[in-house]
């Protein structure tokens, strides 16, 4: 019995080994065809030296599906099919939104032969592409291998977002863009400007003589746009599908006007940054044991009262370079909430946890302590934890209040007085003179 027992723990404890595995996920990659597999062999090569599991097919394949028996099949998306005329199979335009309420993670890639599902698909996120044969045309920026078109641009690593766990924290070399433009639903505020184009590119088709205002003009041109969803679902749209390509990434870059040259531009630094951030391998956080109680104690009361001093802590954990480790971070507040914030305090880190202590406010109710943590990059954090706060009872008031005591005299004052002109007012006796007839 005793070594069925220890077998039966031992299956138990491996079990539980298992099942804190994080995997990197499985993730679905559509083509146009399968010659991308090849030209973009080192951007895929880096996804499978990093745990994915790549699941290569062509975009227009009858036998597509995201979903199977009300279970997602992948964890992310890649769409590498910027001239698909209609997706396959099960999949379309609200398949991949559903996917991206559920949670997935998607990178979109187009270029000058964008079609109608990829333009949909950004427009269901608040981007919206130029239209067909479209490119992104900068005189003033681009390289010195261009054809005359002035298509292949060279973008300025100081237009990319100033956001470290995106972009990645050390200086780009100049980046090399050839694709279509977009610009951002101004009214979304979920839209983040990863890369824009100079103050002096447009987007026109190249070809035609420019005679009505282009689509996107200057820094209002997106070359690279990301969105993170309320449920910290990520998903990058890229203008161009070059960026991405062998070609691009092992390309020097030389300005065409300025002369400068590098031997090998920034594409491979910014699309692995980029690609870690939208799979979701950083910037992601979670919140662990969260407590609080009376200043000195453990264990928390069945109701706080008005004015005592309370402690709080709270464990947040950043997952980085494949582990879980403690989230360091000096700008993370707690509100003590009712309807509004009755206190606003930043939290002190402190090995794994985050602390303070102050003292409730002077108002009774039912109250929350609440952590809303939103910086770009990072996967919104939220905790609450409600909580009673009573009045003072009667025996915890104070038996003379000091503010009080010009009442205090104000009263015995009056008493004493009453007191005075009642002796008066007995005691004292008019003479009565007698009557004579």
């Amino acid at each position: 019995m005793a070594a069925t027992s220890a077998r039966f723990a031992g299956f138990l404890l491996f079990f539980a080994c298992i099942s804190t595995v994080h995997g990197a996920g499985k993730m679905l990659v559509l083509v146009d065809n399968w010659a991308i597999r090849e030209t973009h062999s080192i951007f895929f090569k880096s996804l499978r030296e990093r745990g994915f599991e790549l699941v290569f097919k062509l975009a227009d394949d009858t036998g597509l599906s995201l979903v199977k028996y009300g279970e997602y099949l992948y964890e992310h998306l890649v769409i590498f099919a910027p001239s698909v005329e209609e997706f396959g199979g099960s999949i379309d335009v609200a398949a991949i939104t559903n996917f991206i309420d559920g949670g997935g993670n998607v990178l979109v890639a187009a270029s000058s032969a964008i079609t109608d599902p990829i333009r949909e698909i950004a427009s269901e996120c608040g981007v919206e592409f130029d239209e067909e044969k479209t490119s992104v045309i900068d005189h003033m920026n681009y390289d010195i291998k261009d054809l005359g078109k002035h298509t292949l641009i060279v973008a300025d690593p100081k237009d990319l977002i100033k956001a470290p766990m995106i972009v990645g924290s050390k200086p780009v070399r100049p980046l090399l863009f050839r694709g279509v433009g977009m610009v951002a639903d101004p009214d979304n505020p979920l839209v983040l400007n990863v890369l824009h184009a100079s103050s002096m590119a447009y987007s026109f088709n190249p070809n035609e003589r420019v005679n009505e205002y282009p689509h996107a003009v200057g820094k209002n041109t997106l070359l690279i746009a990301a969105l993170q969803a309320r449920n910290n679902a990520r998903v990058v749209f890229a203008g161009s599908l070059d960026f991405f390509s062998d070609e691009f990434f092992t390309s020097g870059v030389q300005h065409a006007m300025a002369g400068e040259k590098h031997d090998q531009c920034g594409n491979q630094d910014l699309a692995l940054s980029l690609s870690q951030w939208v799979f979701k391998e950083k910037g992601v956080l979670r919140v662990g044991n969260v407590s609080h109680a009376l200043k000195g104690e453990t264990e928390p009361p069945e109701a706080y009262t008005i004015l005592e001093d309370v402690e709080y802590s709270i464990e947040i954990d950043e997952f980085k370079d494949g582990k879980w480790q403690p989230f360091d971070a000096k700008d993370v507040q707690l509100d003590f909430v009712r309807i509004d914030s009755f206190v606003r305090i930043f939290l002190k880190p402190k090995a794994r946890k985050f602390e303070t202590t102050f003292k409730l406010p002077d108002v009774y109710g039912v109250f929350q302590f609440r952590v809303d943590y939103n910086r770009i990059g990072y996967t919104h954090l939220f905790s609450t934890t409600q909580v009673s706060v009573r009045p003072l009872q009667h025996t915890q008031y104070e038996r003379f209040i000091p503010s009080a005591y010009p009442y205090y005299g104000s009263a015995f004052s009056m008493m004493i007085g009453v007191f005075i002109f009642s002796i008066v007012y007995l005691h004292f006796k008019e003479d009565v003179k007698d009557k004579t007839e």
